[in-house]
């Protein structure tokens, strides 16, 4: 991800603008896009700023609330399913969320494994 631009560029892109010059001209005159002047101005109009946003996605989960609530189920019940644990959150917690959002908050906490699938009896086995 780049770098945002500078807030000297930023704020005398807009105070060219708010000055009456056009946004086509504001941004020919500081060589940026027509599309990044006219979004600074309407940044500028409604916050009152044009610091850019911080960039990157958030740390942590929509599930970090709810930890308490997950892991208390895989203690009560070890061998409950992701597809089991998206269904509880939705009726008991209200949260929708997917079943690999499920995996990735339990792989953080080091709490997955493997299920085995219930393999035939053996054919030699007695009865």
């Amino acid at each position: 991800m780049g770098k945002p631009y500078s807030m000297d560029l930023r704020e005398r892109v807009v105070s060219a603008i708010e000055g009456g010059m056009s946004t086509r001209a504001a941004a020919a005159r500081f060589s940026i896009g027509i599309a990044t002047a006219g979004a600074w101005a309407r940044l500028k109009r409604a916050t009152g700023s044009v610091a850019p946003p911080k960039q990157g996605k958030p740390k942590g989960s929509v599930l970090d609330v709810h930890a308490d609530f997950i892991l208390g189920i895989i203690k009560e019940a070890p061998d409950t399913t992701l597809d089991e644990m998206v269904e509880r959150l939705r009726a008991e917690r209200a949260v929708t969320v997917v079943r690999t959002a499920v995996w990735k908050f339990l792989d953080r906490r080091e709490q997955t494994h493997k299920k085995r699938r219930l393999t035939p009896a053996s054919r030699s086995a007695p009865m």
